[in-house]
């Protein structure tokens, strides 16, 4: 078993419309606990992401230039504009709404991903979180890196239940021999099987248990062929 997207995702997700106010986020993402929200258009489609760090631009250059009402001269505004993302920071300084704030398009993910899939692609796009969508681009929940984890809490009593399940499904290999315990999601792979291939294709299988946090092999085997 795979735990998908939908297992874990908050399905009760807080968002804001494109003409939400720059306080009307902020009191959002205050209420709700939560680091971003999707913005969402007249028909729940998700066009867009609102963050914390995308509010905070506005508040940075205030503390900076101490006076609300106060113009940086032109070179601090060409210097800004010039450097890598400045430009768009300097955007969301004077920026008031929601469309005006956030980050587009937005990435998202189908509640059938795997959760695997999701803490990848929350990695390499650099994001906090993932609106999850219908086939029609319509808002059904939000996972965050808190529902993430949620995968390292389960029972070791459940785990061990599931890895026992893909030892006796496990094709090519006759793992009867083999013993797996668990102690705060670290698997321990004890007895013996035919070949140290057969080993670590067993140990390389339960890696991909969700919520197993390390493998410990200490499987003997009969015919070194590695």
């Amino acid at each position: 078993m795979r735990i998908t997207v939908n297992e874990i995702m908050t399905e009760n997700a807080a968002f804001v419309t494109a003409d939400a106010s720059f306080k009307e986020i902020a009191e959002t993402l205050v209420a709700r606990g939560v680091s971003a929200v999707p913005v969402v258009d007249d028909g729940n489609r998700v066009i867009g992401v609102v963050s914390e760090a995308d509010l905070i631009p506005k508040e940075e250059f205030k503390e900076q230039y101490t006076r609300e009402g106060y113009q940086p001269p032109m070179r601090a505004r060409l210097r800004w504009h010039l450097s890598p993302g400045g430009g768009r920071a300097m955007e969301k300084m004077y920026a008031r709404t929601a469309a005006e704030l956030m980050t587009t398009p937005a990435i998202t993910v189908r509640p059938q991903l795997a959760v695997v899939n999701a803490m990848r692609l929350m990695d390499e796009r650099g994001v906090t979180c993932l609106p999850a969508v219908d086939i029609q681009g319509r808002l059904v929940g939000i996972v965050g890196r808190r529902d993430l984890i949620k995968v390292f809490v389960r029972p070791d009593d459940d785990l061990l239940r599931e890895i026992q399940n893909d030892l006796n499904h496990l094709a090519w290999v006759d793992t009867t021999m083999v013993r797996p315990t668990v102690k705060d999601g670290v698997i321990t792979l004890s007895g013996r099987t035919r070949a140290h291939t057969d080993a670590a294709l067993i140990a390389h299988s339960i890696t991909r248990v969700n919520g197993v946090v390390d493998v410990r092999d200490e499987l003997s085997w009969d015919e070194d062929d590695a």
